[in-house]
C-alpha cells in the first residue's frame, strides 16, 4: 500500500513540473499586436508558401516559414510595433 500512495505522489510532482515550467515563460506585453495580425504580415510576403513554426521569447515573436522554392526563412517581430527587428 505505501509503494502505491509513493508512485501516485511520484506521478503527481512529476505531471506538475511541465505545467509551473510553462509559466515561467515571459508573456507578449499588453499592448502587443495580435498574433493573427503578424502572421497575416508574413503571409503577405512575396513568394510565401507556409508557415512552419512560431514561437515566443522575451526578443519576440519568431516566424518561421517556407517560401514557393523551398527557402526556410526566420524573422523575429516586435511584438508591439509588429515590425522585423
Amino acid at each position: 500500500m505505501r509503494t502505491v500512495v509513493l508512485a501516485t505522489g511520484i506521478a503527481v510532482f512529476l505531471a506538475g513540473g511541465p505545467a509551473s515550467a510553462a509559466e515561467d515563460k515571459p508573456l507578449p506585453p499588453q499592448n502587443a499586436k495580435k498574433l493573427s495580425e503578424i502572421v497575416a504580415k508574413v503571409e503577405q510576403r512575396t513568394d510565401f508558401r507556409y508557415v512552419k513554426d512560431v514561437d515566443w521569447d522575451s526578443a519576440g515573436y519568431t516566424v518561421t516559414y517556407y517560401t514557393t522554392d523551398k527557402a526556410k526563412v526566420q524573422i523575429t517581430y516586435d511584438p508591439v510595433t509588429g515590425e522585423p527587428k
